[in-house]
């Protein structure tokens, strides 16, 4: 049954031009578009590649290597690798990470962090991979653990302080997370040359009581978490929620896919997904 606030929104909502609203982004981030574009509905169904700061620049001679690659499994064993030297993730005492500390984590790296999410996407390690995606694509959290209406609710300072303790005592773990971002991205390239989206899906409950912008019959326009779970398996999405939704996610708004390190993360066909101003279709 379709509520009376939810008819309010089919007939005030222009369809065709929602952007994203200032309570679910912040004015500046760490990227060549802000959130304001990079979170609109114009962005799902035009994107653009999206850069992080510096990151191409700094970690060129990465991407050269991988460059005459043919295989994909080469391309990722050159990326493990290169990650693993860099940032000293097998030598935590170079890096300045000692045993006796009263917080010692040498494991918090960046694997850790997508295994954090895969068994609990309101955990710690989770809050985390939020967080970096407020700081570098501006997109604030919708939700962590209650829903976030704006950056003043107390579920927000909550988050923060998960998002914090995540973070202490770690090494340049978010600059892991932009170097995995964009080697996710150049890996997408290579696999989708001539690809701007890839149809996904997901599982929701009470999809009324999200951040609905538009919903007509079986079509949606709403405001994602600023990181969400997809699955490429309509059947796997069955299995998290009353209704399916799918959705030409456009590649650049991808963090991370199961497929990109393969054998080293167990899940089902997952893909993490950025969020702002998604267009859906509930599956019959």
């Amino acid at each position: 049954m379709v509520s009376n606030k939810q008819k309010v929104r089919e007939d005030r909502c222009n369809h065709d031009t929602p952007t994203l609203p200032s309570q679910a982004r912040l004015p500046i981030n760490h990227c060549n578009l802000p959130a304001v574009i990079l979170g609109s509905l114009t962005f799902h169904r035009h994107p653009a590649p999206l850069l992080i700061d510096g990151v191409l620049e700094l970690h060129s001679d990465l991407f050269r290597r991988m460059h005459p690659c043919a295989q994909a499994q080469e391309r990722a064993d050159q990326f493990k690798d290169y990650m693993t030297v860099y940032f000293g993730l097998n030598a935590p005492d170079r890096i300045g990470l000692e045993a006796r500390s009263r917080l010692p984590r040498p494991k918090a790296d960046y694997l850790h962090m997508l295994r954090g999410w895969l068994f609990d996407s309101d955990g710690q390690e989770a809050a985390v991979l939020k967080g970096w995606v407020e700081s570098r694509f501006g997109l604030l959290p919708r939700y962590h653990k209650g829903a976030i209406p704006d950056a003043d609710a107390e579920s927000y300072r909550v988050f923060m302080q998960e998002r914090a303790r995540g973070l202490y005592n770690t090494n340049a773990l978010e600059a892991q997370l932009d170097l995995l971002y964009t080697y996710c991205q150049y890996e997408l390239t290579r696999q989708y040359p001539d690809r701007s989206h890839i149809e996904l899906f997901r599982g929701q409950n009470r999809v009324e009581s999200q951040d609905l912008l538009w919903h007509k019959e079986n079509r949606l326009i709403l405001i994602l978490n600023n990181l969400n779970s997809f699955t490429i398996s309509r059947e796997r999405a069955d299995e998290f929620g009353d209704r399916v939704l799918k959705t030409d996610v456009p590649l650049a708004r991808i963090f991370f896919f199961n497929g990109l390190l393969p054998g080293l993360l167990q899940g089902e066909d997952e893909y993490l997904v950025l969020g702002g101003v998604h267009e859906l279709q509930i599956c019959p």
